[in-house]
């Protein structure tokens, strides 16, 4: 049986961690909390008691943390991870942080002689649970290859990409979330049109999923109450994927943007709106909650 160190259990890592679990591997896990370690553990992990801890002995080391800043605290120095795993090990960070980071992390990696790859995700906490996440890896061709055994274990196969070198898989993430961001803004804005002049949002999502609007917003994440079974809209907005977590990533995306020298305008207005939304106490909701303040203008 491969074994596995899981460092980070929160809203995605721990149902990624015990689809790592149903796959068959061995998964040594940590976290600051204590109760997301031990619903991982009561699914079959093994606690350990802090996150260098974990890697002893295991084949494989994957990392889901909140930013770049507590990656490096994890990875670096004289008590991280690197430090303590012998050479030609596999770490694996699926965290969402800026590219230069990465970079820094893969650098790192190769002092050390460690196989590192910035594998970050999408698809939200309903694909992680269901083990049908898209995973888009920076780093060699050998680290992916070797890499695509764990990523199976939580994600869709035939949406296990390598996006390219360092920092890639972050470059490839922060792209993605800002054209997500964009077209659930659209969306909410094209539903709001249609209610206020009289179409029934579920049947003006159909002809708009059948026509040149359609987008993924529309096909899996529909952001009016009441139209798609499951989607966060039906249950008061509730996450999901928060708005702090977007507002987050369009940072990350218009930064980026920033230093290549493109004129992210639609990104920028994108940052704009989470940003606002987290002014008004919405932080926590789900990033479709932008649906609900046009929704009630219309009452």
């Amino acid at each position: 049986m491969s074994s596995i160190a899981f460092i980070g259990l929160g809203n995605m890592g721990g149902p990624m961690a015990k689809n790592l679990l149903k796959a068959g591997w061995s998964v040594t896990a940590f976290d600051l909390s204590e109760q997301a370690l031990a619903e991982v553990v009561a699914a079959g992990a093994t606690a350990a008691a802090s996150a260098t801890s974990a890697t002893s002995g295991v084949d494989v080391v994957f990392s889901m943390l909140p930013a770049g800043k507590h990656v490096k605290s994890v990875m670096l120095g004289d008590d991280g991870i690197f430090a303590a795993l012998p050479a030609g090990a596999l770490v694996l960070d699926a965290s969402t942080i800026d590219a230069a980071t990465a970079r820094e992390l893969h650098d790192a990696a190769r002092a050390a002689d460690i196989a590192f790859m910035d594998t970050p995700v999408s698809g939200g906490v309903a694909a992680a649970q269901a083990g049908s996440l898209a995973f888009m890896c920076g780093g060699t061709v050998r680290a992916f290859d070797r890499a695509k055994d764990v990523l199976k274990a939580m994600g869709n196969p035939e949406k296990i990409f390598h996006a390219g070198p360092d920092g890639a898989g972050q470059v490839a993430k922060a792209a993605n979330n800002m054209l997500l961001a964009i077209h659930m803004i659209g969306t909410c804005e094209a539903l709001a049109i249609g209610a206020a002049n009289g179409l029934d949002p579920a049947v003006q999502s159909e002809i708009m999923k059948a026509s040149s609007g359609n987008n993924w917003s529309l096909q899996v994440y529909n952001p009016w109450p009441g139209v798609m079974n499951g989607a966060p809209a039906g249950n008061d907005y509730k996450p999901g994927f928060m708005v702090d977590l977007m507002a987050k990533d369009l940072g990350l995306a218009n930064e980026l943007a920033e230093q290549s020298g493109i004129d992210a305008e639609f990104g920028k207005r994108a940052g704009d709106v989470y940003r606002s939304l987290q002014e008004k106490g919405l932080g926590r909701d789900d990033f479709s909650i932008v649906m609900k303040s046009l929704a009630a203008s219309l009452s």
